[in-house]
């Protein structure tokens, strides 16, 4: 009996932690940021076009830029290869 009720905690417990774990997601790098002016000057890059950047900007003292840090994709989608031995 104390083996079965071992057994069904060990159960438990690892069902509760396959249950409990989740695939790491990869982050987005947002194209536009938010600067925000003021006696606290921060930047939060979570804006995925240029208008929705400005639309939370209207009327305060903010102003949006693109991100200089989020990777953008190769125009025309080449890749380049190089061609030799080293």
């Amino acid at each position: 009996m104390r083996s079965a009720s071992a057994m069904l905690g060990l159960l438990a417990i690892s069902a509760v932690s396959a249950a409990g774990t989740a695939p790491a997601q990869a982050g987005y790098d947002y194209p536009v940021c938010l600067h925000v002016y003021g006696p606290v000057s921060y930047s939060e890059c979570g804006y995925t076009t240029m208008a929705q950047c400005q639309a939370s900007a209207s009327g305060r003292a903010a102003g949006c830029y693109p991100n200089t840090f989020a990777a953008y994709s190769v125009p025309g989608g080449r890749t380049y290869r190089r061609h030799g031995a080293y």
